[in-house]
């Protein structure tokens, strides 16, 4: 339950949320482009609004109330619209990113189902980011009200990220092996049981490969070498028993419908959202629209906030078979978010229709010139007629989007243009060479009737 909103707080809250409405008013208008001015008008704003906010505020004191949830929606929106604008590079769009990281690495701690391979790319990714905020506070590009909320954010991560690797430490090198191992057949365990249909030769593989590590225990022990009881018995323990756990609740429900039908229309919405943002993985370069990505987020938030004591109950307060499906679909999609927010390009989504056709040219062209020739004029004519149609769109060297502004992503998308010039020029090349290579040919043949 959040706290109340002290008075003195009250005017702020208004502003935000009237910032939000017009946030939320560019997300849905697909009919023209998200605007920069528009996104930079509401981020001068809302960072006025914070800087208020700190200044009555005790910085030791930690705040959670209908302000701090509502600019928690107003920085996810504008740190999609700054992803949306291809501002990748920019403190706003880090938002985003690391309230994913944050929900995903909270996921696995209360699983505490991972290993180091796992832990690795959000580490990686967590310090791309801290670096792309020490320049921007250093250059001054942004205010320190934004620097500063976004260190709170790295803060979170990092002592999250601290207690998943604490706890991975205590595991001794001789049972390294076997917990990555428990660790891989849950993650598969779960995934059947999500699937429709039937997987019994699947389960049947995984089971008695679980039975083979089971029976490396000694009166319930794995021992090392010589016979040495290795610490942290612990974690590969409890992991192999909640191996077993779920084997049973697949086993003993028939297939994957060992969801309960009480809780059957969380299991259907998660599916649904799953399957969704499957299909954007595959197609995002081409529909997505960064800004998308809200409302799946707070769809999926709202879920998990349903869980009580980390467990989705009925309405009599028990806890139905199917937990481990549920979990399995939501981790799931929080998965597939963070994959499309850090697979986003440093593009405006003005630019990004010019970009997905050179791409497209420059594989075509790259084809035809793996193959080879003979070539005509005619075979690269569709080539030549694409890329004066972009070359002609440009003025002063420059791709300028509506209203005059010059959209991200120009160095980009002239990189794929010059490129596609390149490959063309080269096929040009090796069709005036085969031309030469037939005259010889007919020269050749001349030659021999003469003779002959």
């Amino acid at each position: 339950m959040s706290a109340p909103v002290a008075q003195e707080e009250l005017p702020i809250l208004e502003a935000v949320i009237n910032i939000r409405n017009r946030l939320t008013a560019l997300k849905r208008d697909r009919a023209e482009f998200i605007k920069p001015s528009d996104v930079n008008t509401l981020y001068q704003a809302v960072v006025k609004q914070v800087t208020k906010l700190n200044d009555v505020r005790d910085d030791n004191t930690t705040y959670n109330n209908r302000v701090d949830t509502t600019l928690a929606d107003v920085f996810s929106l504008l740190s999609l619209c700054y992803l949306t604008l291809g501002r990748t590079k920019e403190c706003p769009a880090v938002y985003s990113q690391l309230a994913s990281i944050r929900q995903l690495l909270s996921h696995m701690e209360e699983s505490a189902v991972y290993n180091e391979s796992d832990l690795a790319p959000f580490q990686r990714r967590l310090s791309e980011l801290r670096h792309i905020v020490q320049q921007d506070a250093e250059g001054n590009k942004h205010p320190e009200a934004m620097t500063k909320l976004l260190e709170r954010q790295f803060n979170e991560c990092d002592v999250i990220m601290g207690s998943l690797q604490d706890s991975l430490s205590v595991l001794s090198v001789e049972l390294v092996p076997i917990h990555e191992r428990l660790v891989t057949i849950r993650r598969q365990l779960v995934a059947l049981a999500a699937k429709e249909g039937s997987h019994k030769a699947e389960i049947k593989s995984l089971a008695e490969e679980l039975r083979k590590i089971d029976s490396k225990r000694v009166d319930g022990k794995f021992l090392g070498p010589g016979g040495i009881m290795p610490a942290s018995q612990a974690l590969c323990t409890s992991l192999i028993e909640e191996c077993f756990d779920i084997l049973q609740q697949i086993k003993a429900q028939d297939e994957s419908k060992n969801v309960a039908s009480s809780l059957k229309p969380i299991h259907d919405r998660l599916n649904e959202l799953r399957a969704e943002l499957e299909n954007l993985v595959l197609t995002h370069r081409w529909s997505l629209r960064e800004t998308d990505l809200y409302n799946y987020s707070m769809s999926l938030q709202e879920i998990d906030k349903m869980r009580i004591d980390g467990k989705f109950v009925d309405t009599e307060g028990n806890r139905p078979p199917g937990q481990y499906v549920l979990l399995y679909l939501l981790r799931r999609c929080y998965g597939l978010i963070y994959r499309l927010l850090s697979s986003s390009e440093p593009v405006s989504e003005e630019l990004i229709p010019i970009a997905n056709k050179l791409s497209t040219v420059k594989k075509c062209l790259n084809e035809v010139y793996k193959f080879g020739g003979p070539f005509t004029p005619r075979d690269l004519y569709p080539y030549q007629l694409v890329l004066h149609q972009i070359d002609s769109m440009r003025k002063d060297g420059r791709f300028v989007g509506v209203g005059g502004n010059i959209p991200e992503g120009q160095g980009i998308v002239m990189a794929h243009l010059n490129e596609c010039h390149e490959l063309l020029e080269m096929l040009k090349e090796s069709m005036g060479e085969n031309e030469d290579d037939q005259d010889y040919d007919d020269e050749d043949e001349t030659d021999m009737g003469i003779l002959g």
